[in-house]
């Protein structure tokens, strides 16, 4: 409002000059040029000073002429006459300069003087108002009398165009002050109610800041550029929402996950101390029970770890892997986890890819590990890698108990299990499937599980290849599989 206001002032300032001085110039100009033509057609024709009051009715300006000798004596004048002592020799020695101030000069002037005419202005003060004056030497055998050389003086007066003029002045500063201030205060009322949505923006912002509530939302109303603000602000206060909400859980559930390990090691750690004469077959189940949870605990304090570089935003280091041969060698050690189930390796076609050769392992120990748990023993666990047109597809199925389908957009949420059996697996963290997700966006690639209850669960990765085909080496992999 404040730079709309200078703005304005700067404008109604420029606009009120130019008014005035093209106002002002051409009207005193048009005195000027009367006088000159009146003043010339006087000295033009020896007999005109007999019809001095003709010449001056004819310029349509209120003038009077008068007829000086080469010695500066007044020898004719018109009766009715009331303009001030004129001295046409000093006149014609000191000439003044135009009759308007200093910003009707920045005008262009729209006199036209006539060829061949000599003579000067002046402005006298007979103090009640100014008078315009014109001094026409005349050179010839004759003054205006045809007696001699002489001059014709033509005066008018000005106290009616410089009342004139002051009341423009005074009219354009009127106007001007009017116009600004109207200016002004329209500007006040449109920022304001232009504003007001972000003054409700920062006061929501204060006042979230303050409750940390993040369920508060800010008023939208309308559809210009504010309103999509407030509801950009909106679905950010949404968003955050969401991903505290998902870190308190996050922590609530590591927070359970890490207390049971360490609850059952401390208990087992406290009753061998407690009963040092417990049976050795007692106390080595009482290790035994202690080093597997320290080993969950491990395997989830690494999943953490790796979940922690994901939220970091950490890079994997993506170099050329032949995907095949990353197969084979997790199938190799998944089969070692098998406790009666029937692995199973079909296709296993060569694949290279850019990618991070150990997180490709990490992802599939971790869907064949799911598997390997929710499969019976007798069930079949199947791993395949196809070539799409150079991306990598993987795909594991397996025959277990299945996913219900309620459960299966949360598959991917950590600490997530889906119920029954899931729930009671006692070595897993809830983090796999999330850990898995991460690695596979990490590769620009997509995840799909397709599950129903009792009738097993097939997995699909697709991971983008370089296009590069087969590779040297795949059909040894593929022999060594088969």
């Amino acid at each position: 409002m404040v730079w709309f206001g200078a703005v304005m002032a700067v404008v109604v300032l420029v606009g009120s000059m130019a008014s005035y001085a093209f106002h002002a110039r051409a009207h005193y100009e048009a005195i000027d040029r009367a006088l000159l033509n009146a003043a010339a057609a006087t000295a033009a024709d020896p007999a005109a000073s007999a019809h001095l009051g003709h010449l001056t009715a004819r310029q349509g300006v209120a003038m009077t002429l008068r007829v000086y000798d080469a010695g500066g004596q007044l020898v004719q004048r018109l009766p009715d006459d009331a303009a001030p002592a004129v001295d046409p020799r000093v006149v014609l020695a000191r000439p003044a300069g135009p009759a308007y101030g200093f910003f009707p000069g920045l005008a262009p002037s729209i006199v036209d003087v006539p060829q061949g005419i000599t003579g000067a202005f002046a402005t006298l003060h007979d103090g009640h108002q100014r008078w315009r004056v014109f001094v026409h030497p005349v050179e010839r055998g004759g003054d205006a009398t045809g007696a001699g050389p002489g001059y014709v003086v033509a005066l008018a007066p000005l106290g009616g165009l410089d009342a004139s003029m002051a009341d423009f002045r005074v009219l354009l500063t009127g106007l001007g002050a009017l116009g600004l201030v109207v200016a002004v205060a329209g500007s006040w009322a449109v920022a304001g109610s232009a504003l007001r949505p972000v003054a409700r923006l920062t006061e929501a912002a204060r006042a979230i800041a303050a409750s940390r509530d993040l369920s508060r939302r800010v008023q939208a109303a309308g559809r210009d550029e504010l309103a999509m603000l407030a509801a950009t602000f909106n679905e950010m206060l949404e968003s955050i929402e969401t991903a505290y909400r998902l870190q308190q859980r996050f922590v609530s559930d590591a927070s359970h996950e890490l207390r049971a390990p360490l609850t059952a090691i401390l208990g087992n750690l406290d009753l061998l101390r407690r009963r040092p004469d417990l049976p050795p077959e007692e106390q080595a189940q009482a290790l035994e029970e202690a080093r597997r949870e320290a080993e969950r605990l491990s395997r989830l304090v690494a999943d953490l770890l790796a979940l922690a570089r994901a939220d970091a935003g950490v890079p994997l280091v993506r170099k050329a892997v032949d995907v095949d041969a990353v197969v084979l060698d997790a199938f190799q050690e998944a089969r070692r986890l098998a406790k009666g189930q029937q692995l199973v390796l079909d296709p296993l076609e060569p694949v290279r890819i850019q990618g991070d050769a150990d997180r490709i392992k990490q992802l599939l120990l971790i869907l064949l590990d799911n598997a390997i748990k929710y499969t019976p023993a007798g069930g079949r666990i199947v791993l395949g890698l196809q070539d799409a047109g150079g991306d990598a597809v993987l795909t594991v199925a397996d025959t277990g108990v299945g996913i219900p389908a309620a459960d299966l957009p949360h598959v991917f949420e950590r600490f997530y299990r889906a119920d029954p059996a899931r729930s009671r697996d006692p070595g897993g963290t809830g983090l796999g499937l999330p850990i898995a997700r991460w690695i596979v966006e990490q590769h620009g690639g997509s995840i799909a599980i397709d599950s129903a209850p009792g009738q097993g669960t097939t997995v699909t990765v697709r991971l983008p290849g370089t296009g590069a085909g087969a590779v040297q080496g795949a059909g040894a992999a593929t022999a060594a599989a088969s």
